[in-house]
């Protein structure tokens, strides 16, 4: 677990999909943006539909996730249709003094 954050930051999380045949950015059919909480509440979204999800250049997407809460979070990035891919990450946010 590469990065931790306090209670209260914004992480942005990002994702590059590409072609698995030539390695070249690709924009996929579909893609979307699953969070993991420490209470274990799963929030999904999709690119188009919900503004969390922004693209910022082809194959490039953005997803800001606002920390409430202290311990492990996950998230996912997936994407369906054309450039179908997977992939997960974790951070750590710090239990705060002041909580």
């Amino acid at each position: 677990m590469s990065h931790s954050y306090d209670v209260g930051d914004q992480v942005i999380c990002q994702a590059l999909f590409t072609s698995a045949a030539t390695g070249a950015a690709v924009d996929p059919t579909d893609v979307y943006f699953q969070v993991k909480d420490p209470s274990g509440n799963i929030t999904t979204y999709h690119y188009g539909v919900d503004p969390e999800v922004a693209k910022l250049a082809v194959g490039q997407y953005t997803a800001t996730v606002n920390i409430d809460e202290a311990g492990i979070w996950y998230y996912r990035w997936y994407s369906t249709g054309i450039g179908m891919a997977a992939g997960e990450n974790v951070f750590n946010v710090k239990s705060s003094e002041f909580d």
